[in-house]
């Protein structure tokens, strides 16, 4: 069996999700944190709080992302200075905002730039450096050449999601491609794409023998129990994931109520915990937890299998 990584989701995958997710059904060997970026001259307030220490008290890796070396440069001081010591380089993200801006897979269009952070990752030994990226933005050649300049600099692993950033999350996973880099990387790689089920995850560890792990983010989020459900090599039924959903639906729920300010504040963090689990719920359940206009009428239409207190 391969380790399991989750991928980190913008909006979902928060300090509070990743320590429940931990605590109450696990099988992850390490988290990431979604992507912290440089902002107005420093790290945004959130950011900030999703790196407490306090409450990333499980193996997690701090996850950064930057349009060259100055932003590189002032990421990673920030970060060390909280006391991450884990941190992965985001090259990855394929979302025009970034991208546009010459930040994840946006960068690996700039060799230039990426051999700068090359050299200064091998003048920072304190800390211990990953990278996840594409095959490329537009054409695979981008990635392959950045692929031979990451050789160079001391990485604990390569994160490789093969599909080009121009294709965001359109068309399938090439796994050809994967297979390319994985014979040409200098150092271990970590496949992510495309994994949703413990078959699915079979298959990769089957195909390629050297693969180190399996990163899964959409696939988990949709599925909290994929990891396990892999390494015990029994999938669960319907009834227990959803039971297992339910028992961290009630970990966010509680926090949810403790924490945010307003009915309307709360209402919105608990209805957006259920968009990647749609499939896990028929339609007309699913629009009633998603569409109603107030806590009463959300809990009124939970699945009934925890009990939760009224608000």
């Amino acid at each position: 069996m391969l380790p399991i990584h989750f991928a980190p989701i913008q909006g979902y995958t928060d300090c509070t999700y990743r320590a429940l997710h931990a605590s109450l059904i696990g099988g992850i060997e390490e988290y990431y944190t979604p992507f912290v970026r440089w902002e107005k001259g420093d790290l945004r307030n959130k950011d900030r709080r999703d790196l407490d220490p306090s409450r990333n008290t499980h193996n997690t890796t701090a996850q950064i992302i930057f349009k060259d070396r100055d932003e590189f440069l002032r990421l990673t001081e920030q970060v060390m200075a909280i006391g991450w010591r884990k941190i992965d380089l985001n090259m990855g993200c394929p979302f025009p905002l970034q991208t546009h801006a010459g930040r994840g897979a946006g960068i690996l269009q700039h060799p230039e730039i990426v051999e700068q952070i090359a050299r200064e990752i091998a003048a920072i030994p304190e800390a211990a450096f990953s990278v996840k990226m594409r095959i490329g933005m537009a054409h695979e050649s981008e990635g392959m050449e950045i692929l031979q300049i990451l050789s160079q600099a001391p990485l604990r692993h390569i994160v490789l999601h093969p599909r080009l950033g121009q294709q965001q999350y359109r068309g399938l996973a090439d796994k050809d491609a994967y297979a390319r880099f994985l014979n040409q990387s200098a150092h271990p790689m970590i496949y992510n794409g495309d994994l949703a089920t413990p078959d699915e995850m079979h298959q990769i560890e089957q195909q390629f023998p050297a693969t180190a792990a399996l990163m899964i983010g959409r696939g988990l989020m949709a599925r909290p129990t994929l990891a396990v459900e892999y390494a015990d090599g029994k999938s669960l039924t319907p009834q227990q994931q959803l039971s297992s959903v339910m028992k961290l639906h009630e970990g966010v729920y509680r926090h949810a109520l403790e924490n945010l300010q307003g009915e309307a504040q709360i209402l919105s963090k608990l209805q957006s915990f259920w968009t990647p689990l749609e499939k896990m719920l028929d339609k007309k359940q699913f629009k009633a937890l998603t569409k109603c206009g107030n806590l009463r009428k959300y809990r009124e239409a939970l699945p009934k299998q925890t009990a939760f207190g009224t608000n």
